[in-house]
């Protein structure tokens, strides 16, 4: 149980009983409790579950016990039986603006509406027009609502939200009144789809950043707007929430608001076995500790030497060993994106790309990289305009023409001739064995037939990565993020597979792949499996999605030595077994 689990229990708790229409004094109590432990400095959790709540202002006898019930089990039998009274579509209807527990009830009791769908209903049949309180343009505005509701995904890609993101940050860091500002939360940890988005500022004059901030041309909607802090809609439907703190909170703040939550749980464990207490804002001595104030810390990382960490970067922050690791000296030296010198699977107009072979090249040299490899698809993707063997040949002598006259230029730079062979149904690859064995390298993917049982998909992609001439096995799952789920696979038997074989599993970092999913890749690199960060890049502006492949492969907890397009052209050129271009 986290701080946050106690005061959201006790928050809906309240709204509850506001739809049952139980006393307005009992409801402001549990409103106030829930307020209180947000607010209270020391471990609110501990002293719950230790049953030491007594005297603490705003948490009365009866809330006492139900917080020790629910630190110390994890549930509250009160607060079950109260939901078990409702349906549990009712609570969809909270998350409709302009619907509050009042509105709510007197159409839960009135016309039965316990769904959105029944809302919507209601609304346009003309049947809530009728009801005390409402009127033809309440009804507009819910409609309203619930079609914001309908075109806005809940869940938003990390490449959808990164360029709003820098915007925001760029006229944030901008502001005469803002010291610093970071953006927090599951963006900064490198999450692959995000729900919202948090901003932290450290400022002097709050007040000013917060009007200016909810003032912008990209705000689509104020949903709230306080002192210290704001909540706003971007016309994507992206929420977005600025937190200001004073300049000596802001360390702690933006560690804390970056979370993961059972991150902070273990970082709070930690400062309490040392005498401290630690929450959103500062670091203190525990009451009767005996323990001085810390010192003002400037960064995170003050704050981790304090508490006896090395700094963990952001991506790590799951709670997935990251503390241990912190603690004994073993976190890993994450890549990062100057560690890369090429990339491996990208396409041209040969098959489905925006851009020529020469313009992708010309793109990546403008990108600092030393290598470049085309894996335009083959003959099964006639979708993707997918290449055969002769049009694949005739590339070569167009990739094998241009790189003699990058060598003519005194360019240390090459073109890769290699394709991305369909993965059939049976296992077997889409080109014959000696053509597989003229290309430079082959990336071997699965782009059909995606409704196999686990066991004839995994043993489908094992026999592809069991073929000699594979060299990398293209987005493992298949998955298109917020579109399409993973198709069924046994991953670590996949894994043990290329441990075996050798054969490099592809980051596809295209933002609606992000595939291999981070948390495999700790795994995959116990086993000795090799990554390689691909933008699956269809046009010349796609190669910058090796910015998120590496992300995640940082969350991935990856190396530069986990990751083979690192290595130069020399490295890769002996790894491919090619012959220098003279």
């Amino acid at each position: 149980m986290t701080r946050e689990d106690l005061a959201d229990t006790l928050e809906e708790i309240a709204l509850l009983l506001e739809l049952k229409g139980e006393n307005p004094f009992k409801i402001r109590a549990y409103r106030s409790g829930a307020e209180t432990v947000q607010q209270f400095s020391g471990d609110i959790v501990a002293l719950a579950k230790d049953n030491e709540l007594k005297g603490i202002k705003g948490i009365g006898d009866a809330l006492q016990q139900k917080l020790h019930e629910l630190a110390s089990t994890g549930k509250l039998e009160y607060h079950i039986n109260l939901k078990s009274e409702f349906p549990e579509s009712l609570f969809e209807l909270f998350r409709i603006q302009g619907l509050g527990p009042k509105k709510i009830k007197a159409l839960y009791d009135s016309l039965g509406v316990d769904s959105v769908a029944r809302l919507k209903e209601v609304c346009e049949s003309g049947a809530i027009a009728d009801l005390s309180g409402f009127g033809k343009k309440t009804a507009e505005k819910i409609l309203e609502a619930i079609e914001f509701r309908e075109q806005n995904a809940d869940r938003f890609r990390l490449g959808d939200v990164a360029t709003p993101v820098a915007e925001i940050l760029d006229f944030l860091k901008a502001h005469p009144d803002c010291l610093r500002a970071e953006a927090a939360g599951s963006y900064r940890r490198a999450k692959e789809t995000v729900h919202d988005v948090d901003f932290l500022a450290a400022s002097s004059n709050p007040e000013s950043l917060i009007d200016a901030f909810v003032g912008e041309p990209w705000v689509s909607k104020v949903i709230a707007k306080g002192a210290t802090k704001a909540s706003i809609y971007l016309d994507n439907g992206l929420q977005c929430d600025l937190r200001v703190v004073s300049n000596a909170e802001y360390a702690c703040a933006l560690a804390y608001f970056t979370g993961s939550k059972e991150h902070n749980v273990a970082m709070r464990g930690r400062a309490l076995e040392r005498g401290y207490t630690l929450n959103e804002y500062r670091l203190a001595p525990k009451e009767g500790s005996g323990k001085e104030d810390p010192p003002v810390f400037e960064t995170e990382a003050q704050l981790y030497e304090f508490l006896g960490l090395a700094f963990v970067e952001p991506e790590l922050r799951e709670n997935t060993g990251e503390v241990e690791a912190a603690e004994s000296g073993d976190l890993p030296d994450l890549i990062t994106v100057e560690n890369l010198r090429g990339t491996f699977h990208n396409h041209t107009t040969e098959s489905d790309g925006k851009n020529t072979l020469e313009e992708m090249a010309d793109a990546a040299m403008e990108l600092g990289l030393q290598y470049l490899g085309i894996a335009d698809h083959s003959k099964s993707s006639f979708q993707a305009n997918g290449l055969d063997e002769s049009r694949l040949r005739a590339q070569w002598k167009e990739i094998a023409a241009l790189n003699q006259k990058y060598a003519a230029e005194g360019n240390q730079f090459r073109i890769l001739a290699g394709n991305e062979v369909d993965i059939l149904k049976d296992g077997s690859l889409d080109f014959d064995d000696d053509l597989l064995g003229e290309l430079d390298y082959v990336v071997a993917s699965v782009h059909n037939a995606m409704t196999l049982s686990e066991k004839d998909m995994t043993e489908r992609i094992i026999k592809a990565v069991s073929h000699p001439s594979v060299t990398m096995l293209g987005h493992l799952t298949g998955r298109l993020l917020l579109q399409r789920e993973a198709y069924a696979v046994n991953v670590p038997e996949v894994i043990d597979a290329c441990a075996d074989t050798g054969t490099i599993i592809e980051l596809n970092s295209n933002p609606w792949r992000l595939d291999m999913d981070w948390r495999w890749w700790k795994l995959a690199t116990e086993k000795g499996v090799k990554c390689a960060i691909n933008p699956d890049a269809h046009k010349t502006s796609q190669l910058e999605y090796l910015w998120f492949g590496v992300r995640l492969a940082r969350k991935g907890w990856l190396t530069k030595n986990d990751v083979v397009n690192t290595l130069t052209l020399p490295e890769i050129e002996e790894l491919f077994q090619l012959k220098p271009i003279s």
